[in-house]
């Protein structure tokens, strides 16, 4: 999952793509960037870590233009340690091109073939942006007339982009000379939204993962582009827009609403607040159909994004809500050291018990989901440390049993740890007392609610069914085996990581 910004303004743009991306860093911990353009030449800086971490004074006054890009990074392709990945990546052939994507193709090693034998393009790294970008430049320079664009031009090679690329991006691009460029896959699988802001000197346009980044930077939203669309805006602020897909249809991933994007934001028409209160309304039901008797003395929330489930949930129970942890926003990333047991150290580290909420109570704790399970485990156990007589659990989502291939980076199938287990199983595994899960069908019920319109969704890592209709099992083990270096069982120091980066997210 990653953010991405694109502006065309009539000032200089860097410290707006900044505050940009500290709006947008939720979706990406791993590395942030920047790209300028001024005249015909790039400005640009990237590194690992966050936005703030990244860029110095120095920096900022080196990315020098009116117009832009910027990209935060958490990593579901290539290498999650090497700076080199960050974007945007840039290409100088046939027209200087800086570029950052949000998503994941998932035919990657066919395209980097044909990039090296009938391209003739040089890949440098593991990244699929790089081989987007390329792909990208290729038809370009196919559809240019004697190395000349024009909207047309572009639009076509948009179109071309489509018919080679599978899987899930969004897409904001900077061509020198030119203006700005973004585009949707065909299935709309990862959200892209643009909007203007009229100033004295001219219209501006800004093109943002999320309306959160539009609202916050004094951009009107416009609309959400739509799948399979691009739009240009030129160095001049002319916007052009074009549908470049022969088929295209839009099945947005509903895991954005469970978790990933902000809940100030709308994407596709969807308030995601408004989403994540309706699946607080229908888990509510389900538990009163399935439990009618419950004993649940007080619902709690963990911290942050399943806040509205909860409340709603409290709300159509009638039972009381509490805050029941406190959420420590400034613990970083916590070292692996011999004979300690750091999983369950660091857990306690950034979430710490209210015990009187929890003292000689039977709690309903709700979380948004629940994916491998420890992080889960360790916070009933919190909870009973706290003084509850009993604990139950509820998922604002369904089972978590498939991975995703098309940007959100989840463990492998054995993994997870609804795979292969019932309701029962899971409970055990979590020491819960008990648990319950939103049904899929409310799920996609909760979501549909805000916009009608929308009759289908990307659920994948629910019902294993992949809207590109091109994933296989063969394909799933080998992104495991790659997601893995190969080896069957990620290190202690890994799944650390891996929690360290989830913890921190949840808190931004």
């Amino acid at each position: 999952m990653c953010g991405i910004l694109g502006v065309v303004a009539q000032t200089p743009v860097n410290q707006l793509l900044y505050d940009g991306l500290q709006v947008l860093q939720h979706r990406g911990q791993d590395a942030a960037g920047i790209a300028t353009l001024d005249r015909n030449t790039f400005h640009l800086h990237k590194g690992n870590g966050l936005a703030h971490d990244v860029f110095r004074t120095r920096n900022m006054r080196a990315l020098s233009g009116n117009a832009g890009i910027a990209h935060v990074r958490y990593p579901t392709a290539g290498s999650a340690v090497d700076h080199n990945e960050a974007q945007p990546f840039y290409v100088n052939s046939p027209f200087g091109l800086v570029l950052g994507h949000n998503g994941n193709l998932t035919n990657t090693a066919q395209l980097q073939k044909e990039l090296f034998l009938d391209d003739m393009r040089h890949v440098n790294t593991n990244s699929d942006s790089e081989v987007l970008l390329n792909v990208l430049a290729h038809e370009l320079q196919a559809n240019a007339t004697h190395f000349r664009l024009d909207a047309k031009a572009i639009f076509d090679a948009v179109s071309a982009v489509h018919l080679r690329c599978r899987g899930a991006y969004a897409v904001v691009a900077m061509i020198a000379g030119y203006g700005l460029l973004a585009f949707r896959d065909t299935h709309g699988l990862r959200p892209l939204v643009v909007g203007s802001n009229q100033t004295d000197k001219g219209v501006e346009f800004l093109v943002a993962s999320e309306s959160v980044a539009l609202d916050t930077l004094g951009f009107k939203f416009m609309r959400d582009v739509a799948p399979g669309e691009a739009v240009f805006i030129d160095l001049d602020g002319n916007f052009h827009s074009q549908q470049c897909a022969s088929k295209s249809a839009l099945n947005p991933c509903i895991f954005e609403y469970v978790y990933f994007a902000r809940p100030d934001s709308v994407i596709d028409g969807i308030s995601v607040y408004e989403t994540r209160l309706n699946m607080g309304e229908y888990l509510a039901d389900k538990l009163k159909r399935i439990w009618p008797d419950h004993d649940i003395d007080v619902v709690i929330p963990i911290p942050d994004s399943s806040r509205p489930s909860a409340l709603q949930m409290a709300n159509r129970l009638g039972i009381p809500f509490r805050e029941g942890f406190v959420k420590n926003r400034y613990i970083g990333r916590t070292f692996i050291m011999p004979g300690q047991a750091m999983r369950k150290k660091s857990v306690r580290q950034k979430l710490n018990a209210i015990s009187v909420e929890f003292k000689d109570k039977n709690v309903l704790l709700v979380d948004d989901s629940i994916v491998r399970g420890t992080t889960s485990r360790e916070i009933v156990q919190m909870a009973r440390d706290a003084g509850a007589r009993k604990v139950y659990f509820a998922s604002a989502a369904p089972p978590v049993k498939f991975p995703n291939v098309y940007g959100i980076d989840m463990p492998s199938r054995k993994e997870l740890i609804a795979t292969g287990r019932s309701d029962e199983e899971i409970c055990r595994e979590i020491s819960a007392d008990r648990i319950i899960y939103q049904d899929l069908d409310d799920l996609k019920a909760a979501v549909q609610k805000c916009n009608p319109k929308i009759t289908t969704f990307d659920c994948s890592c629910f019902d294993g069914i992949y809207i590109t209709g091109d994933i296989t099992a063969e394909y799933l083990d080998r992104v495991e085996a790659a997601r893995s270096g190969g080896k069957a069982n990620k290190t202690e120091e890994e799944d650390q990581m891996e929690l360290d980066l989830v913890m921190s997210a949840s808190s931004m």
